[in-house]
């Protein structure tokens, strides 16, 4: 058991400096990829309680507006930009 929880700190490890690299990099679609799985694995390796979790989410959640030079307009060429949606599932 302690070597599979090492192998999942060092998997760890190795996500958080591929965020830094892609934040980096000026990719923070990516970066917020890999944020999930680092969550994922924090949630495996520290057992995080789903109040925890939800506060994160709520924390992480933006305020509901456009972005500057982004319609909503449906007949735009790129649509109205829909609102992601982060669900706890068990």
């Amino acid at each position: 058991m302690a070597n599979s929880e090492e192998r999942l700190q060092s998997i760890l490890a190795t996500l958080e400096q591929c965020r830094a690299a892609l934040v980096k990099e000026a990719r923070p679609e990516t970066a917020k990829l890999v944020s999930l799985a680092v969550l994922d694995l924090r949630i495996d390796i520290g057992k995080l309680p789903d109040s925890d979790l939800k506060a994160l989410c709520d924390a992480m959640t933006p305020p509901e507006q456009a972005p500057a030079g982004r319609s909503n307009d449906p007949n735009s060429p790129r649509g109205p930009r829909k609102r992601a949606v982060l669900k706890l599932v068990k």
